[in-house]
C-alpha cells in the first residue's frame, strides 16, 4: 500500500515537473532588440526605407547563416519603433529565428505594420524600455544585446548617458546605427557627427560599435552588416568604423538643441 501512495504521489508530481520543464527559458545564442527610431523629424520615405532595410537584412543569406552558424544556431529578436519618452512600439513581439521561414515571418510582420507617426526623440526612453524587454521574455541568450538607431540626439527624457550607464549595469550591450543622411529637418534636428555622439553617448558594452548610415541607398547594407556583427559577437572589433579623433563629447547637446529650436517649429 505504501509504494501504490508513492507511485501515486509520483504521478501526480510529474505535471508540474514537466510544466517547470516547458517554462524554462529557451537558450539562444543572442537575445537583440533592433530598436528603431520613427520620430517625425523623419519622412514616410525614411521610413519605409527602414522598415524594407530591416526585412531585406534579416532574411539575407548572410545574416541567415550567421543565425545557423552560432553555437546554438539560433537567436530571439523583437522589433521596436521609438520616438518620444513614452513612446515606444513593440512591432513585433519576442522571435526565435533559427532558419529562413521564421525571419520571414518576422521581415512580413514589419513589412505589414501600419505607419506610426510618433514625436520627439528620446534615445534614453528607448534604451530603457528595451532593456526592461529582456526580462522574462521566455529566451536566455549568452548575450543580450540593444541595437539603436537614430537620426538625431536625444532631446527628451532622462539624459542619455544616464540611461545607457543603467543598461550596461545589467550586462547589456548598445550598438548603435545613426542616421546621417542631409535634408531640412536633419539640419535642424540632427548633427554633422552624430556618430561621434553616438560613439561617447549612447553606446557600450563588449565589443559595442557604430555604423553610421550617410545615404539612404547604404541602409540595407548597413543593417545587415550589423546584424551579421552582433550575431557573430565575439569576433567583432570594439569599433566597426571609427570616427576622428575629438574632444569628449557634450551629450546633452539634443536637449539644449530642442530649447533653442523650439520656437520656430514644433517637431520632432
Amino acid at each position: 500500500m505504501r509504494h501504490l501512495l508513492f507511485s501515486l504521489a509520483l504521478f501526480a508530481m510529474a505535471p508540474t515537473a514537466q510544466a517547470q520543464t516547458l517554462a524554462a527559458p529557451l537558450e539562444v545564442d543572442v537575445e537583440l532588440v533592433l530598436a528603431v527610431d520613427v520620430s517625425r523629424s523623419m519622412s514616410a520615405e525614411e521610413l519605409e526605407i527602414q522598415r524594407r532595410g530591416y526585412a531585406e537584412a534579416l532574411t539575407s543569406p548572410q545574416v541567415i547563416n550567421a543565425v545557423t552558424g552560432g553555437l546554438l544556431g539560433r537567436i530571439a529578436v523583437t522589433y521596436v519603433e521609438w520616438a518620444g519618452e513614452y513612446s515606444q512600439h513593440v512591432l513585433v513581439p519576442w522571435q526565435l529565428i533559427s532558419g529562413p521561414a521564421e525571419a520571414e515571418a518576422m521581415a512580413q510582420t514589419i513589412l505589414g505594420a501600419g505607419p506610426p507617426g510618433l514625436r520627439r526623440t528620446s534615445i534614453s526612453g528607448a534604451l530603457l524600455f528595451a532593456a526592461d524587454a529582456f526580462e522574462n521574455n521566455g529566451f536566455e541568450g549568452l548575450r543580450r544585446v540593444i541595437d539603436v538607431s537614430g537620426d538625431g540626439p536625444n532631446n527628451q527624457g532622462a539624459p542619455v548617458l544616464a540611461a545607457r550607464d543603467a543598461v550596461l549595469a545589467r550586462g547589456i550591450i548598445i550598438n548603435g546605427l545613426p542616421l546621417m543622411t542631409r535634408d531640412a529637418l536633419s539640419d535642424m534636428w540632427g548633427l554633422p557627427d552624430l556618430d561621434e555622439y553616438y560613439q561617447d553617448c549612447v553606446i557600450g558594452g563588449t565589443g559595442a560599435f557604430v555604423i553610421p548610415v550617410l545615404d539612404w541607398g547604404q541602409f540595407a547594407a548597413a543593417v545587415r552588416r550589423k546584424l551579421v556583427l552582433e550575431i557573430a559577437a565575439p569576433r567583432a572589433p570594439a569599433r566597426v568604423v571609427p570616427a576622428a579623433s575629438h574632444a569628449p563629447y557634450d551629450c546633452l547637446t539634443g536637449e539644449k538643441m530642442w530649447r533653442e529650436n523650439r520656437p520656430f517649429l514644433i517637431i520632432p
